[in-house]
């Protein structure tokens, strides 16, 4: 699988210059690209302030990834807030080319910065099937609690979409491989740059790791469209050979 990763600042709360800037870029991609990864909140930086930017799900947010997915013939994802049945959503949309939608609401909130607060929590994590492939996407804090992304359901690749500030950049990076170990899983870290509305810098470090913590793809600084390719089979060899999965523990999450 050839996935595109898009490293960039975020125009604070402006969803229609975030729209345009992703569209020249996902547009600018060769053929043959099956999935487009854009950071947390790509639409507007990792903002509480909701009820002025927030978007329901026939939105132009979701109106427009559709469109892209199926004229680009590429699943697309990444997360955005949406309005639901009166809540706020911190929400991954895992967009299929077909313009079929899946989602994940973030389930670990950011008590530091009072996500909590102004977002509602989401309970059901995410497995996606696309190509052969089972993908389980996250946003960001859930990088921090291991248990909720603990690969029962033998998932092939983990994606983290993410605005990870630069103060703390080194447990990201520490953490990414962790899971991407722990995991056995490709895993992919997709995080912003530049400088939010509330003055928070990010320096980005998207990576790409294997199912042994190798990188594919190094921490970057810049802003940049970056490819990967994923070897579905290289998974289930490591695997075959080391059998870590199958001594796992088994929890009960409340």
């Amino acid at each position: 699988m050839k996935v595109a990763i898009i490293q960039s600042a975020i125009v604070w709360e402006n969803p229609e210059a975030n729209r345009v800037y992703f569209e020249q870029k996902i547009n600018a991609l060769a053929v043959g690209v099956n999935l487009v990864v854009l950071p947390e909140m790509f639409t507007t930086g990792f903002s509480m302030n909701p009820s002025q930017i927030a978007e329901p799900m026939d939105g132009k947010t979701v109106v427009w990834m559709q469109a892209l997915a199926k004229a680009k013939n590429t699943a697309i994802t990444g997360s955005a807030i949406i309005e639901e049945d009166g809540n706020y959503y911190n929400r991954l949309l895992f967009v299929f080319p077909s313009g079929a939608i899946q989602h994940y609401d973030k389930r670990h909130l950011f008590t530091l910065a009072g996500e909590e607060k102004v977002y509602a929590r989401g309970t059901q994590k995410l497995i996606v099937d696309y190509l052969g492939w089972k993908i389980c996407p996250f946003v960001c804090y859930d990088l921090r609690f291991p248990v909720f992304s603990r690969n029962v359901e033998n998932y092939d690749l983990l994606i983290y979409v993410a605005s990870w500030p630069k103060t703390r950049i080194k447990a990201w990076d520490t953490l990414l491989a962790a899971r991407a170990i722990e995991n056995m899983s490709y895993t992919i870290g997709v995080n912003r740059i530049g400088i939010d509305g509330g003055g928070y810098e990010y320096i980005g470090h998207s990576q790409v790791l294997d199912c042994l913590g190798e990188h594919l793809m190094n921490p970057v600084t810049n802003e940049g469209v970056f490819i990967a390719t994923l070897d579905k089979s290289k998974v289930k060899e490591v695997r075959k050979k080391l059998n870590f999965l199958n001594d796992r523990d088994a929890f009960e999450l409340k």
